[in-house]
């Protein structure tokens, strides 16, 4: 382990040159006393590192001086593609083997391209999770995580949403999906090829642990190809009704600000042309009325449902009963 660490921190000194023992000790997470008996101990075996007191000092190398241990290990290729994913790296375990194996990378560019690296991360940064929404807490990930890579069966118990609500399976886990800050497990159930591939959301494991018996994947999986089918599968299940509105221009307008994708791109498609008054009709996918009534009140003023007659009753009693609590709190004041 130090071993590890002594050489993380000759190649932070060979990647951004001058560093002072608080910032070393803050970059791997040891005391700055440590960093002075590790600074000492690579100054013991050759290293050419010194330090410069004052305002503007710190540790740096020698002037020429570069080091050759930038081989990655097997962890750090591994996680290579989650360099640029942080918060997933942390999820998965990896932030640290991540950390090292950027080092590495980093060490053994050329200063030019170590240079323009460098300003990538200072000026670019993904943040994955959506906003006003907590991160899903997912104490089961690794293990999902480890049944995925190790291509081992998971033992798994999962909270549904429909009856019976738990159930508890064996499954082989093909891939995991990070989406808006949510991870979802891809698996099937092994022994029958016939098996659908079905979709988990990882926080809603209830226990999961790792099988060490193998299976085999299915042929001619590609995950990305699945994931994009799913997402395309979910809609169409999800929207199995149509209601038709009519909408003011700025409402039209704003649509993509308002409503999701799948929503704005049928209004779009079926929008008709506008009126005199600037109206249209367009018709959108919805789940049900009830699931549909606060989606649309975000339009506001700027909407009518037209259709269903269901829709339309929902629609009417929630601004009716809405402007009685206005009304009601007039009258008090």
């Amino acid at each position: 382990m130090r071993a590890s660490r002594l050489v993380s921190l000759l190649l932070l000194l060979q990647t951004r040159r001058r560093l002072t023992a608080a910032q070393l000790a803050d970059a791997l997470e040891v005391s700055v006393r440590t960093v002075y008996r590790d600074i000492e101990s690579l100054g013991e075996a050759g290293v050419p590192v010194y330090g410069e007191p004052g305002h503007d000092g710190g540790y740096q190398l020698l002037d020429g001086y570069r080091t050759q241990l930038t081989g990655l290990t097997e962890g750090e290729a591994e996680s290579l593609f989650l360099t640029g994913l942080p918060t997933a790296a942390a999820d998965l375990g990896l932030g640290a083997t991540v950390t090292a194996a950027q080092l590495k990378l980093m060490a053994a560019l050329p200063a030019e391209l170590r240079d323009r690296a460098g300003r990538v991360a200072e000026r670019f940064h993904l943040d994955a999770p959506s906003w006003y929404r907590e991160a899903d807490s997912t104490p089961h990930l690794a293990t999902a995580a480890a049944a995925v890579w190790r291509q081992r069966l998971l033992r798994m118990r999962y909270l549904r949403w429909a009856h019976p609500r738990e159930v508890s399976r064996v499954v082989a886990p093909h891939g995991l999906v990070l989406k808006a800050g949510r991870w979802y497990l891809v698996a099937r159930h092994p022994g029958d090829q016939g098996e659908e591939l079905r979709t988990y959301r990882v926080s809603r494991l209830l226990d999961a642990e790792l099988v060490d018996e193998p299976f085999e994947r299915q042929p001619g999986f590609a995950l990305p190809d699945y994931w994009r089918g799913y997402l395309a599968r979910f809609d169409e299940r999800r929207h199995w009704a149509e209601a038709e509105l009519r909408v003011s221009a700025d409402g039209f307008a704003r649509l993509d600000q308002l409503l999701e994708p799948a929503v704005v791109a049928a209004a779009r498609r079926t929008a008709g042309e506008p009126g005199a008054d600037g109206w249209r009709r367009i018709t959108v996918p919805i789940e049900s009325p009830a699931q549909a009534v606060p989606e649309l009140l975000r339009l506001g003023a700027d909407a009518e449902v037209l259709a269903p007659a269901e829709l339309r009753d929902h629609m009417l009693a929630t601004l009716a009963a809405t402007a009685a609590h206005y009304v009601s709190a007039a009258q008090r004041s």
